[in-house]
């Protein structure tokens, strides 16, 4: 960023750049400042762009990075940026467009250093960069100003204060893009930050009391969706009449020594991808995920995972408890419209997951809502597309349908919702179907895709998890579900028999060879034997609780009746198959007595009267089928680094170089 650069080749060479990361101690109140700060450019929105900069502009930071401890020029600027940010508030209402310029061009520049010296040093390093003050020959050294805690706290001021314009659109998003620089030091360890100099700069002192006001500015910021004004719309436009002396030397800057810097150019037509999406919204969910998994301080619990546990609907005339002073309103209806509409992406679905197992009020809401559909369809198609997406998405949405289906009254209401001509599900047309047949339909397809590729116990468990809880209130299903729960016992059968003949042959060739270890078929059998009783309990606790309401099933049940012969005897079976194994002969007798040959119908008008004849006593009861969600001991090893992966993948304006990360594999998102 120079005089006369007007491609991104020329920064290393240019005078100002130059001159901030050289051996010259620069006063606040240098006139160079006006001069740096007064350049044009279109924020860089991809990783191309970025790296580019990154890569022209690494010799100048280096050179800051080794000069700053004699000449404090990183402290300067701060102090500059912080001694315009006390006007940002006014110049937005009176439309002062170069105040706002030249106060975004000095955050984007702090950023953009900031970067690089987090990737280079630790916290303790970067402090001292922080905390140089120039002193007087023969002063006696004083307290200095802690700048990191000053800038947070501007920074925090400037996203929860100003005004969301088009003119400050920039800045705000730059504001919170700072915040995720300035906690990024968690992606350069392998281990997670207990102890961090930034954490309890922010969880405690001066930044709590913005706690809640942060919180809620983030989620309306993601709530609102403003899409990016028109390239340009921030920079400073010259007036026909003039203006004061700083417009004088501003523009005289901007169309002198400065050409317009771009990468894509100023006035440039944004991406298809950007006109579709908030940059600001997408950055500041990033920022809530972060901060809501910062990790405990040993005396002080996460004052942000607080305030996302506690915050109530704007209606909620309750009062407040005092034992969470970081508690606040929020208007839930505007909130779950856009959770509703943003679930393509991963991050959206794990503010979904954070709400409805951390905040209460919330998940009461969701649960009370009379269009669950419009939650429910976005999560089933995530699990749908399951090739597509990652597995910590497809982990995410299943434990979201498994904290849903632990309520009764939402597996009731499920069945009530008919849905019509579901387009994005291929096997099968489906002109008419309930959700709840629907969400049988996909959690299945997630199991069967699972057997077959990944094998991943844990995904298996919380699949048959949901479908256990939502058994005892199935209610009317889909012929096709029904035929879908019988064919996936069916497949677990076969591939319970295809084990239990490769331990028979495995055995039988052993007992003429010592030497080679016998492969483990006995835990592979076990595993698949669980997840054969568990489909055995679901089909039973839909059979105890609501034979009458469920005619396809049996159906299904009776035309595969085979099938269940062999776990009759079972000694793992065997008391659950009672109940499975009486209704198959109870409605097989009264088929034989109807005659043969008779169609779909007939057979269907048969089980409905059989249900009402068949003495309910006759049924064995057995323990409700409940399975609730609970996080692992120790879950910020698994949401820290997901949320710093998304970060990595998803974040507007940030480039990290791969080969820096620590955190995490670049493949693990």
């Amino acid at each position: 960023m120079g005089a006369n650069s007007s491609s991104i080749s020329e920064l290393p060479e240019n005078e100002y750049l130059k001159k901030l990361a050289g051996a010259e101690p620069i006063s606040e109140n240098d006139p160079f400042w006006n001069q740096l700060l007064s350049f044009s450019f279109t924020t860089p929105t991809n990783s191309a762009d970025l790296k580019l900069l990154e890569e022209a502009t690494i010799s100048v930071c280096k050179s800051l990075v080794e000069k700053n401890p004699q000449t404090g020029n990183l402290g300067s600027l701060i102090k500059v940026f912080l001694s315009r940010t006390k006007e940002l508030k006014i110049s937005a209402e009176c439309q002062n467009h170069l105040f706002i310029w030249q106060a975004h061009n000095a955050l984007f520049i702090i950023c953009c250093l900031l970067k690089v010296f987090i990737s280079r040093m630790s916290e303790e390093e970067l402090q001292l960069h922080f905390t140089y003050e120039e002193k007087a020959p023969g002063s006696y050294g004083t307290e200095c100003e802690d700048l990191i805690e000053e800038l947070l706290c501007c920074l925090i001021q400037l996203i929860v204060e100003i005004p969301l314009l088009d003119i400050t659109y920039s800045i705000s998003l730059e504001a919170v893009t700072t915040l995720i620089v300035f906690l990024s030091c968690q992606l350069f360890h392998k281990e997670i930050l207990r102890e961090s100099i930034i954490h309890k700069y922010l969880m405690h002192g001066r930044c709590v009391p913005y706690t809640s006001r942060l919180v809620k500015t983030l989620l309306y910021n993601f709530i609102r969706q403003e899409r990016s004004p028109p390239p340009g719309t921030h920079v400073f436009q010259q007036q026909t009449d003039g203006g004061g002396l700083l417009y004088g030397i501003a523009s005289g800057v901007a169309t002198g020594l400065w050409t317009v810097f771009t990468l894509g150019g100023v006035g440039s037509k944004a991406s298809p991808q950007l006109e579709r999406c908030s940059p600001l919204a997408n950055q500041s969910l990033l920022l809530l995920l972060v901060l809501a998994n910062l990790t405990d301080a040993p005396d002080t619990p996460n004052p942000y995972r607080q305030a996302i546990m506690s915050f109530k609907n704007t209606q909620d005339s309750t009062a407040f408890s005092s034992s969470n002073p970081h508690a606040f309103q929020i208007n839930f209806n505007s909130l779950y419209t856009a959770l509703c509409e943003q679930q393509k992406s991963d991050q959206a679905t794990l503010l979904l997951y954070t709400l409805l197992h951390q905040n209460s009020n919330v998940r009461t809401y969701v649960l009370a809502r009379t269009d669950i559909e419009n939650l429910v369809l976005p999560i089933l198609e995530i699990l749908y597309h399951v090739e597509e997406r990652n597995s910590h998405h497809v982990y995410m949405a299943l434990i979201i349908l498994l904290i849903l289906t632990e309520d009764d009254g939402f597996n009731r209401s499920i069945h009530e919702v008919i849905l019509k001509n579901i387009t994005w599900y291929a096997e099968r047309v489906l002109t008419e179907i309930s959700l709840g047949s629907l969400l049988i339909l996909v959690v299945i397809r997630t199991i069967q895709y699972n057997m077959t590729r990944t094998r991943d116990k844990y995904l298996h468990t919380n699949c048959l998890a949901a479908l256990a809880n939502m058994s005892a209130q199935f209610r009317s299903l889909h012929q096709y579900a029904a035929q879908r729960i019988i064919s996936l016992f069916s497949l677990l059968s076969k591939k319970h028999n295809k084990v239990l003949e490769q331990a028979t042959q495995s055995l039988r060739g052993s007992m003429g060879s010592t030497d080679s270890p016998l492969p483990d078929y006995a835990q592979d059998l076990n595993v698949i034997e669980e997840v054969i009783r568990m489909m055995l309990e679901i089909i039973n606790s839909c059979l105890t609780n609501s034979l009458h309401h469920n005619p396809n099933l049996v159906y299904a049940l009776l035309y595969k009746r085979d099938l269940f012969e062999q776990f009759r005897t079972h000694p793992s079976f065997q008391d659950i198959m009672q109940n499975i194994d009486l209704v198959i002969s109870f409605f097989s007798s009264r088929l034989e007595q109807a005659g043969a040959e008779l169609s779909v119908e007939r057979v269907l008008e048969i089980i409905k009267q059989g249900a009402v004849a068949l003495p309910k006593d006759r049924l064995r009861k057995f323990p409700e089928l409940k399975f609730k969600y609970v996080e692992e001991e120790q879950p910020e090893e698994f949401f820290i680094p997901y949320v710093w992966s998304l970060v990595y993948n998803s974040a507007v304006a940030l480039y990290w170089n791969p080969h820096d990360i620590q955190l995490f594999t670049m493949d693990s998102g």
